[in-house]
């Protein structure tokens, strides 16, 4: 190339080509030196292409997982089959309690096969609620998938799921439309569960979903940012609100292994969960039981000293009294259970301790 200048400090230099395919400066002034090396080596004026990031939108996918070594590879192994065709970049981040079987070393294989697979450990069992929580927490991207690892959930769904939220949904939580591999038993108590939710919740849980959704960026920060401690995720969505839709799937059987929560408390402790932290309504029923049964006790008292007065015979004996106690017994019992569900949510709460302790993080730079 000949005749080109470049111009610094009120000084030209003139690039000759010897024909050597050597740049050569004729004389001129240091300034004009450094200008031209830096013209050469970047003469548009980008950034290196290592420090130039992506565009394109980060997906974060959490999820918990405690003793499921038959369902890291299989759960992998799915994602990267359903967000092939996703034009997203995407991490993958694991909350493992501390676990008895090959889970972790499973998880710590593929972040050495793949830098976007991360690890979180707990310092010990905090549950699947705080580790979704230390998940969502943990994610860096615009949007966050929770799933579970039991591939009940199927990855497959999350391209649905993405293009949702890119039409500008804030909330995409997938809603069960069959369930299989469930009991009957659990399939009735889950179905008065959600209703009774449904009814008495002072926010919207739509019926029928878990935890397997997608939030935008926005929403996770709004999660998180709440000081409560029972991790009930599905309510904590919906009290954040933001704009939200369902999308329907036939939930599959456990792929393998075997569930973590109690066969028959387990659905039942997650609907009381749902409405200790989302509702009044037990304690307001309560005072409405304690003022019926006060006014038929009043009543009761009246048409028996009526009919004492009047000479009429009317059965009075140990039958009847124990009875009368036995039934006022266990109502103040059941008073005494719900208020004490109340009291004891206050009493964890104003503890303020921490949710979870993570042990160590694997996947994350020395900065993170």
């Amino acid at each position: 190339m000949r005749g080109n200048t470049v111009r610094s400090v009120g000084s030209t230099v003139d690039l000759v080509d010897r024909g050597s395919g050597s740049v050569e400066l004729e004389p001129g002034s240091l300034e004009a030196s450094c200008d031209l090396a830096a013209a050469t080596l970047d003469p548009v004026g980008l950034e290196p292409a290592s420090t130039v990031k992506s565009t394109k939108p980060l997906l974060s996918i959490v999820i918990p997982a405690y003793n499921e070594q038959e369902n890291v590879r299989r759960i992998y192994r799915r994602l990267i089959r359903a967000l092939g065709g996703v034009e997203l970049e995407w991490e993958l981040i694991f909350s493992v309690d501390p676990c008895t079987d090959r889970t972790e070393e499973l998880i710590l294989e593929l972040g050495a096969e793949d830098p976007r697979v991360k690890m979180l450990r707990f310092s010990r069992r905090f549950g699947q609620p705080m580790a979704t929580i230390a998940g969502l927490e943990a994610s860096s991207g615009d949007a966050v998938v929770v799933v579970d690892c039991d591939l009940q959930d199927p990855p497959e769904l999350i391209p649905e799921l993405v293009e949702r939220w890119l039409e500008g949904y804030d909330v995409v939580y997938a809603q069960r439309r069959t369930r299989a591999g469930e009991t009957i038993p659990k399939r009735i108590v889950s179905a008065v569960g959600y209703r009774l939710i449904r009814r008495i919740a002072d926010v919207e849980i739509p019926p029928n979903t878990g935890d397997f959704r997608l939030m935008s960026r926005r929403v996770v920060d709004n999660v998180v940012a709440l000081k409560e401690g029972h991790g009930f995720l599905r309510g904590l969505v919906g009290l954040v609100g933001f704009r939200q839709m369902s999308v329907l799937y036939d939930r599959d059987p456990r792929a393998a292994g075997r569930t973590k929560y109690n066969r028959f408390l387990g659905s039942l402790l997650i609907g009381l969960n749902g409405i200790v932290g989302f509702s009044r309504y037990p304690l307001q029923l309560i005072s409405l039981m304690g003022m019926v049964l006060s006014g038929l006790a009043f009543m009761l008292a009246l048409v028996y000293g009526g009919l004492k007065l009047g000479g009429v015979p009317f059965p009075v004996g140990d039958a009847t009294i124990v009875i009368a106690m036995s039934f006022f017994s266990g109502i103040q019992l059941l008073s005494l259970g719900v208020i004490g569900e109340y009291v004891g949510r206050i009493y964890d709460e104003s503890r303020n301790r921490p949710k979870y302790i993570v042990e160590s993080r694997h996947g994350w730079d020395a900065r993170a």
